[in-house]
């Protein structure tokens, strides 16, 4: 990329990156670019979108709010957009969480929900520090959040400002019992904060899944022993599972949760991190030092909020069922079409894996170097010049789509993807 404008984009090598494509509109799951080509949005835009781009009920009620309320502080002060969310989004959590603290992004609500855990055993006067995560997780790039995820490149110039955590193995299948007597093994030192993991799908780490059961032990096992469960909803909430949360396929519930990302249908920023009413006890008193010191100049932005209830009234809708059983049925058939190129003599394609709205899978490489491995580039080039929009995370191609995606849009991402295992079979290169 040319070093010719003011712009640092993300998670971007300028010097290698090619120039970036200008989108100037887009409706439903398609973007349209400055050039006249239109690109089949697979991803969500990195997993936000729900609904469509510009969804039109969404857009009205922004609108609405705007002409009443743009933003006001959020301390000493509330609105009717955040006490509205508040209350619907707690009970679709489930009966035990009663409150909801706002902030701008899935960073800063594990950020928030890290200190709402920490500062709630000193509250109490618990000498509990530590904080276990699963091996290979991603939490967000602040430095709280960076600190419980993986290690890697992404974090490697502050590994010594980060603080130390215990890391298990993740219950992928297979390795449901070493990820449980590592759990027990660090839960039993009796010095364990919280414990904070991805429910069902660790998303940057691979989109690697495990089971309802599996995340269940773990709930229960942690709290056993006083620990605090943080469950990172920030990819997997809004249904991107099949349910409202993926933590709803287990029997027993965190004690945080952070969202993040669906939360306004994919409209604009927004973070939430909600706790039960036990976790906000220990920070009620008399005491101003047991208060939680957190805040954000944008917390609560009143037009965000009206997006997320716009996106919450959009859920409730009849038929919105219907679309998400769509989108995980039409995965399902086509994983038959994988299977050819998953049990040939020579496979291309490997450990194909779905939960709800998410498929995913690994294309066989030489090299397997991770999140850089060398066929990332070649498969998105591929992708985007079938007009689709597939961010690899290395040699890993997931489907996320929005809901709204129609059949035909759908099948063109099959397509693509079925291309590139057919080129790759015939022993071709990706152009």
């Amino acid at each position: 990329m040319r070093d010719d404008g003011p712009i640092w984009y993300p998670f971007t090598q300028m010097q290698l990156a090619p120039e970036p494509v200008q989108i100037v509109s887009g409706k439903g799951a398609l973007l349209f670019t400055a050039d006249g080509n239109t690109i089949i949005d697979a991803v969500s835009s990195w997993w936000t979108n729900i609904h469509g781009h510009a969804h039109p009920y969404i857009r009205q009620k922004v609108h609405e709010q705007f002409g009443q309320l743009e933003h006001v502080i959020f301390a000493g002060f509330t609105h009717a957009p955040a006490m509205h969310l508040a209350s619907r989004v707690t009970a679709m959590c489930g009966s035990d969480y009663t409150k909801m603290f706002f902030s701008d992004n899935g960073s800063t609500a594990v950020e928030v929900a890290l200190k709402m855990a920490l500062q709630y055993h000193q509250n109490l006067g618990a000498k509990k520090h530590r904080i276990i995560a699963l091996e290979g997780s991603y939490h967000g790039d602040t430095f709280g959040s960076m600190s419980v995820s993986a290690r890697g490149a992404f974090t490697a110039a502050f590994h010594d400002k980060l603080f130390d955590v215990t890391y298990i193995t993740p219950p992928l299948p297979g390795n449901e019992d070493i990820c449980m007597q590592e759990l027990e093994a660090a839960l039993s030192e009796g010095d364990v904060a919280a414990f904070i993991y991805e429910p069902l799908i660790m998303g940057a780490g691979g989109m690697l899944m495990y089971t309802g059961m599996a995340l269940d032990t773990m709930i229960y096992t942690a709290k056993q022993h006083g620990v605090l469960c943080i469950a990172d909803e920030v990819m997997t909430g809004f249904y991107r599972t099949g349910k409202f949360l993926a933590g709803h396929y287990a029997n027993h519930q965190p004690d945080i949760i952070c969202l993040s990302k669906g939360i306004t249908g994919g409209s604009m920023a927004l973070g939430v991190t909600i706790c039960t009413q036990a976790i906000f006890m220990a920070f009620y008193s008399e005491d101003k030092m047991k208060a939680l010191y957190h805040g954000h100049s944008y917390t609560a932005n009143p037009l965000a909020c009206a997006a997320a209830n716009a996106s919450v009234d959009l859920c409730l809708q009849p038929g919105f069922d219907h679309a998400l059983t769509t989108i995980a049925s039409r995965h399902q058939h086509f994983t038959a079409a994988l299977q050819v190129y998953s049990h040939s003599d020579i496979p291309v394609v490997k450990n194909i894996r779905q939960c709800g709205t998410v498929l995913a899978m690994d294309f066989v490489t030489s090299n397997d170097t991770g999140y850089f491995n060398s066929i990332r580039d070649m498969l998105y080039h591929f992708f985007m010049k079938r007009g689709v929009l597939l961010r690899p995370l290395g040699n890993t191609i997931y489907i996320m789509p929005p809901y709204c995606i129609t059949n035909e849009a759908l099948d063109e991402v099959y397509n693509a993807i079925l291309d590139a295992l057919a080129l790759l079979a015939e022993g071709k290169t990706l152009q």
